[in-house]
């Protein structure tokens, strides 16, 4: 089977000093896609982060990453927005590099994008596994502190279509 195809551009809207390099999120991105994908990565800041959220989740702050996927394109076309900052503070909460967290968040949005979500227990467990699975093919720990079992890439794993874009 052939590997899917990644299209990503990384927009540093936040400034890019400190950060991973495009080539990097493009592993990381890479490593989650299961189709063929064109993704807008946007790097910003945490006014951007909150406008976003309350305009599209009415939620007024921000979170760390957001999915807008864009159904029934060829390929499979997608924004994730990441908020630097929070991003920042969270990986400093949970004592790990920014660097294995920003490939956390990158595997989830990309995830998102195909249709998985964590709405409900099940998803969410099956969501967490493959993230789980992914990091640690890119030399990531767990994200979830090993409190989650390993999903099968190949079988098992089902994604909702029409549910695509969440955070």
């Amino acid at each position: 089977m052939a590997r899917p195809k990644m299209n990503l551009v990384v927009q540093y809207a936040c400034g890019g000093a400190g950060l991973p390099d495009e080539r990097q999120f493009r592993k990381w991105a890479g490593a989650a896609a299961l189709e063929d994908l064109r993704v807008t990565l946007r790097l910003l800041d945490e006014p951007e982060g909150r406008a976003l959220n309350r305009r599209y989740r009415d939620r007024d702050y921000a979170t760390n990453v957001l999915t807008f996927a864009y159904p029934d394109t060829t390929p499979l076309t997608g924004d994730i927005a990441i908020c630097i900052p929070v991003a920042a503070r969270e990986a400093a909460q949970q004592r790990k590099s920014l660097d294995a967290h920003l490939a956390h968040l990158v595997v989830h949005g990309v995830l998102h994008l195909q249709g998985f979500d964590h709405e409900r227990a099940l998803d969410a467990e099956l969501m967490e596994g493959i993230e789980t699975e992914i990091l640690g093919k890119l030399g990531y720990a767990d994200p979830y502190g090993g409190q989650r079992q390993s999903a099968n890439l190949s079988g098992g794993a089902t994604r909702r279509s029409g549910n695509r874009g969440t955070r």
